[in-house]
């Protein structure tokens, strides 16, 4: 519906632009015409002033021998020549272009004001060979521009100009009419062919340029409808390919969310279970030997009660680690973690760490080294993270490296970023579960773990817009590689 609301509007659109187009065109139409039959005309008669003066005044002066205008004899003449074209009227001038006479004058006024002409406009006109188009003085309209014909003349003394207006009053009035009639013709024809072509031309034109709207309708509402798959051809060259470009990749960008989001879906509901499983362990282990120290409590000494408590007591703690970590990994992934970077020594942070841990390797015998290449640069980060970084990778590292095995924390740089590796002696990771052993509840270890210590580690390291790889063989351990910003 809004598509043809549209269409509509674009026909209506070239409708009104041809009407203005066919109104453009009749009116110059009309100028031109008018302006080439003045043309014509000026040129048709251009010899007519000549013709006067040296036809009709060979035999006869139209000055009589006081010098004044024989007006009997030139007005004779001059009704002759106006009976024969009523578009006519001729004056004669003086030599200063002031008119001596014309029939079309009221000579008979008195203090009437000399009418004159400028003669400029007449001297072009007998001085150009080709009677180009020149318009003159109208001595009944002052201010007004006509077509004329001219010719200088020098009878009995007298020198002068004949003067012929070629489009007089009555021309003028006839003309008029006609090019009203002309006008309205023209005018209603241009109109009905304009609304014709326009009608045309506009349902051709746009049933071509909306061909990619109406594909892109087409896309969107099979889009909304839910087909994710739909994509708007991207067509070079044309209008709406950076729209389509746009589309597509919006449509990319929803898919893309939608996927994750599915997969956050399928991820909560494995954590859930794991969550349930890992949960209930401790608890179910917790609750067991409670119960058995209610029902037999007369029967246990105090060695037996000890050790009962001892393994509710780990299970707790277990517990307790447990949800230190959900709440720990569900803040780092809502993005609740708000850096603190600045600037410290990873090497004393690195040194911290193994002092922390030393006591619990040496108790099996696990050997803890530094290795630094040269002298270590500042990095900036997140002491406070990188901190729990080292802590989740060192207590990987010592559950599956074995008695009296090593554990090496090697750091390197290169002027740009400091990298971090840890290395175990373990029995190392199969290549297969290499990919997946930072993923959350991944129990590819057999040692009990929870399975978000990496998960917590890699998090950490993508906020810092860096990333955690692994590099194992069997039976060499495991080495964790990390790189940070060097200060």
């Amino acid at each position: 519906m809004k598509n043809l609301k549209l269409t509509r509007k674009i026909i209506l659109s070239f409708l009104v632009l041809m009407v203005l187009v066919g109104i453009t065109y009749v009116t110059t139409t009309v100028f031109f015409t008018n302006r080439f039959v003045q043309k014509t005309t000026q040129e048709l008669n251009a010899d007519v002033a000549n013709h006067i003066i040296e036809e009709k005044f060979k035999d006869a002066s139209p000055f009589l021998e006081d010098g004044a205008v024989n007006k009997e004899l030139f007005g004779d003449l001059m009704h002759d020549m106006m009976a024969v074209n009523r578009g006519i009227e001729v004056y004669l001038l003086d030599n200063d272009g002031e008119v001596l006479y014309s029939v079309v004058l009221d000579h008979d006024k008195s203090n009437q004001v000399p009418v004159k002409v400028d003669l400029d406009p007449v001297k072009q006109f007998i001085n150009s060979d080709d009677k180009r188009y020149v318009l003159g003085d109208d001595p009944r309209s002052p201010g007004d521009q006509k077509i004329f014909s001219a010719a200088a003349y020098d009878i009995d003394g007298h020198q002068g100009y004949m003067y012929i207006i070629l489009a007089s009053k009555a021309y003028e009035g006839v003309a008029s009419e006609l090019s009203s009639s002309y006008f309205a013709d023209l005018g209603l024809w241009i109109t009905v062919l304009t609304i014709l072509f326009a009608l045309l031309i506009g349902i051709l034109v746009i049933r071509y340029l909306t061909r990619n709207l109406r594909e892109v309708v087409f896309a969107v509402k099979r889009f909304k409808e839910g087909d994710l798959n739909v994509r708007i051809p991207e067509k070079n060259g044309t209008d709406f390919q950076e729209l389509a470009v746009t589309f597509n990749e919006m449509a990319d960008t929803t898919v893309k969310y939608i996927d994750e989001m599915k997969e956050v879906q399928k991820l909560r509901q494995e954590l859930t279970a794991n969550i349930s499983h890992d949960l209930r362990s401790p608890i179910a282990v917790s609750q067991g030997y409670i119960e058995t120290m209610l029902i037999k409590k007369e029967e246990l000494n105090a060695e037996e009660r000890e050790k009962y408590l001892e393994i509710v007591l780990g299970s707790m703690r277990k517990l307790t680690k447990l949800v230190a970590q959900l709440f720990e990994y569900s803040k780092l992934q809502a993005n609740q973690v708000k850096l603190e970077k600045e600037a410290f020594n990873i090497e004393e942070l690195a040194s911290d760490v193994i002092a922390n841990y030393k006591g619990i390797a040496d108790k099996r015998s696990i050997e803890l080294k530094l290795v630094t290449e040269k002298k270590t640069p500042l990095v900036f980060a997140d002491i406070a993270l990188v901190d729990r970084v080292l802590q989740n990778l060192m207590d990987n590292a010592l559950k599956y490296t074995p008695d009296g095995g090593t554990i090496d924390f090697k750091i390197g740089t290169d002027n740009t970023n400091v990298s971090f590796t840890i290395q175990d002696s373990g029995p190392g990771i199969p290549e297969q579960e290499q990919s997946l052993i930072f993923e959350r509840y991944v129990h590819g270890n057999k040692k009990g773990g929870t399975g978000l210590g990496l998960a917590i580690v890699k998090r950490i390291i993508e906020l810092h817009n860096a990333k955690i790889e692994v590099f194992s063989q069997p039976d060499s351990g495991a080495a964790f590689r990390f790189e940070l910003q060097a200060v």
